[in-house]
């Protein structure tokens, strides 16, 4: 199997890591409220034609490795999700768009974006195991 992919004219390879976090960096991406999340960045990948590498969703942060084709634009497939996974969780969880502080906004404004190119074996290992990487942080926090 090719790491690469076809389109009717082009032969390609575009990975990108993508972070982002919600408004003020709540910590709200937990149990069902981060599923449904997880669901929606599922299904709104596989409608762009993209496709999702490495998902790690943490209760403040969201770090997303995927193949998105030269045909859809980084800030297009970032807009989508962010945008639909919004409006989604707002409908599906309304409690949390009663909250002063939300202001229908879900997502904080702005993302980060990397290429992957020959470290993508380095950034996939970080991406999957830095919730265990955070957990033992906060552990050692607490201990004086």
């Amino acid at each position: 199997m090719s790491r690469f992919k076809k389109l009717s004219h082009v032969l390609w390879r575009c990975q990108y890591h993508n972070v982002w976090v919600p408004k003020y960096r709540h910590r709200v991406l937990t149990g069902e409220v981060g599923q449904e999340v997880n669901n929606c960045i599922q299904v709104f990948s596989g409608q762009l034609g993209c496709e999702v590498v490495e998902l790690n969703i943490q209760q403040d942060h969201i770090h997303l490795i995927s193949n998105v084709p030269p045909k859809v634009s980084i800030s297009k497939f970032m807009g989508t999700l962010k945008g639909r996974t919004a409006i989604r969780v707002f409908s599906k969880f309304p409690y949390l768009s009663q909250k002063p502080y939300w202001g229908n906004h879900f997502w904080a404004p702005g993302y980060y974006v990397d290429t992957v190119g020959l470290d993508a074996e380095m950034i996939r290992k970080y991406v999957k195991y830095q919730e265990n990487t955070e957990r033992r942080e906060e552990h050692l926090q607490f201990k004086f």
